[in-house]
């Protein structure tokens, strides 16, 4: 997570409702999430996807929020606790170097990687970390603003997918983004 991270202050603009005109979490996450599932959010923030995945995820699932900003997720808790959702709901505090995950390995069933592996030093380290976390067969929406990552760039950052051991399963039309829908081989 280099210098490149998003400001904590910045957050509060990014779970503005207004922005779900254009990015819907619901519809984006609809196909990929079901009942049940463990679900890893890094870079989550203030949590405009985390509400929505800790909803479709249910009781009998979890979400793991990780971010290096405490303060985004004082507010990402706080907005969970208002929702009705904080027992589905597991806030950790990353470092720079690392998310923290290695705990979780082989027990994700999905990881939303949005606009967030541009804040890390090294695209192949963030999907060596996902790919530890995640079960054989588990899948990652990537995705980066079109408008902050350049298509080169986001070619890169697949690149150190591939060599993490994930392959493209799909290429979804994310409005504002380059994504691709990624499975753990």
């Amino acid at each position: 997570m280099a210098h490149r991270v998003c400001p904590w202050w910045l957050g509060y603009c990014l779970v503005c409702p207004l922005r779900r005109r254009t990015q819907d979490p619901a519809a984006i996450l609809a196909p990929y999430i079901h009942e049940g599932m463990t679900v890893l959010e890094p870079g989550s923030g203030m949590g405009f996807f985390t509400l929505e995945l800790a909803r479709q995820v249910g009781t009998s699932g979890r979400v793991i929020a990780v971010d290096i900003q405490a303060k985004m997720l004082d507010r990402l808790k706080r907005r969970a606790a208002q929702a009705g959702l904080q027992g589905r709901l597991e806030a950790r505090v990353a470092s720079p170097d690392s998310m923290g995950t290695s705990h979780l390995r082989s027990s994700v069933d999905f990881t939303l990687a949005f606009a967030v592996v541009h804040e890390f030093p090294d695209a192949g380290g963030f999907f060596a970390q996902v790919a530890e976390a995640s079960k054989p067969g588990a899948t990652v929406l990537f995705a980066e603003p079109a408008g902050h990552v350049r298509a080169p760039e986001f070619k890169s950052e697949l690149r150190g997918a591939l060599q993490a051991g994930f392959s493209v399963a799909d290429r979804p039309a994310i409005k504002q983004s380059h994504a691709a829908l990624l499975r753990k081989n």
